[in-house]
């Protein structure tokens, strides 16, 4: 798994990205052989301005072509990475669950049908009389 962390409008601290990287393993650890790419983003939207505007973008890439993609944004940039992980913990979970319910061996047509009693005649097919000719 590739991952990858950015910052726009401010200089990233080895404090944010080791809590960032910690908050990743701690809730998305259990998902990394289901995940190609990790990228998150950390921006301040208004710069020096203020206001609700630290923005986390998490990006998950996962195998299939599957991908998933979850911002926050709040005044706190700690809080603003704290909820996006978790919403991306489960949206993952969510991902991953749909492709397990859908991973099934089915037997082939003709046993199923046979299982239930039921044949692939045509709807136009005669009962047999008895009185058809035979093969040798």
């Amino acid at each position: 798994m590739h991952m990858t962390i950015q910052t726009n409008g401010f200089q990233m601290t080895s404090a944010l990205r080791a809590y960032t990287e910690q908050r990743l393993a701690t809730a998305l650890g259990w998902a990394r052989h289901h995940m190609r790419r990790l990228a998150v983003s950390l921006s301040d939207i208004n710069g020096p301005r203020g206001g609700v505007d630290k923005r986390c973008r998490i990006q998950v890439q996962l195998g299939g072509g599957r991908e998933v993609i979850v911002d926050d944004v709040d005044a706190n940039l700690y809080a603003a990475i704290d909820r996006a992980v978790d919403r991306a913990d489960r949206a993952v979970v969510k991902k991953v669950e749909r492709t397990r319910q859908f991973v099934r061996t089915r037997a082939p047509a003709q046993q199923g049908q046979m299982a239930t009693g039921e044949l692939n005649e045509p709807a136009d097919a005669m009962p047999a009389t008895g009185n058809e000719p035979q093969e040798r």
